[in-house]
């Protein structure tokens, strides 16, 4: 009577695979997850942080000072009071309102993210999509202010606009900040993307 026995599964060079490599194999794929899960959280509360400072460093940059302005030639100038405000261009207006919305997103997606931490929902490819839009709007709003900006530095002498930055030194200093501290957030926004598809990338390949 012929004896019974037990056929392992045998990988492709001929050996059989061990249980304990499988383990580790796994415990590796779970350690990898929970790092890009606790990456996720860390560019999430950067992004909460970046465009709240932006939107505070914005609202505060106000500045007045007193100017002489030439109304009549081979007449002295007039003392006038000039204000700077962020409210004056539609491209910090842009801008602040493009922080605002991002830090709302920001705050929301980290509160969903930390709810569903470790769960297979269906809302990865949905907050992937979203954090790419607000990387887009934050770099979008971020060019605009700067090229505002850079305008006030430097003046344009072919259309004979003035710089202004030479005058509102305060002023420009805050907007600069701002534009820097968002900057910031944008490029978090970007990470979180690749995080993102680094993620579904993995799991796509099991």
């Amino acid at each position: 009577m012929a004896e019974s026995s037990t056929l392992k599964p045998m990988s492709y060079d001929g050996a059989t695979p061990s249980p304990m490599a499988n383990g580790s194999r796994e415990s590796r794929a779970v350690a990898n997850e929970n790092r890009l899960s606790s990456s996720e959280v860390l560019l999430r509360m950067l992004a909460v942080v970046t465009t709240l400072v932006a939107i505070i460093v914005a609202a505060i940059s106000k500045q007045e000072k007193t100017v002489q302005m030439v109304v009549i030639p081979n007449l002295p100038p007039l003392d006038v009071e000039a204000v700077a405000k962020w409210q004056y261009s539609s491209a910090f207006v842009f801008f602040f309102i493009s922080n605002i919305i991002a830090l709302v997103y920001a705050i929301v997606s980290m509160i969903v993210t930390l709810r569903n931490r470790g769960k297979s929902n269906g809302l990865g490819l949905a907050i992937l999509l979203l954090d790419l839009v607000m990387a887009a709007l934050l770099f979008s709003s971020n060019g605009a202010a700067a090229a505002i900006g850079i305008l006030g530095y430097k003046g344009n002498s072919h259309v004979k606009w003035n710089k202004v930055c030479n005058v509102f030194g305060k002023f420009c200093a805050h907007v600069a900040g701002s534009i820097v501290v968002s900057l910031l957030g944008s490029l978090a926004f970007l990470l979180l993307v690749a995080l993102a598809t680094i993620s579904l990338y993995r799991i796509k390949s099991r």
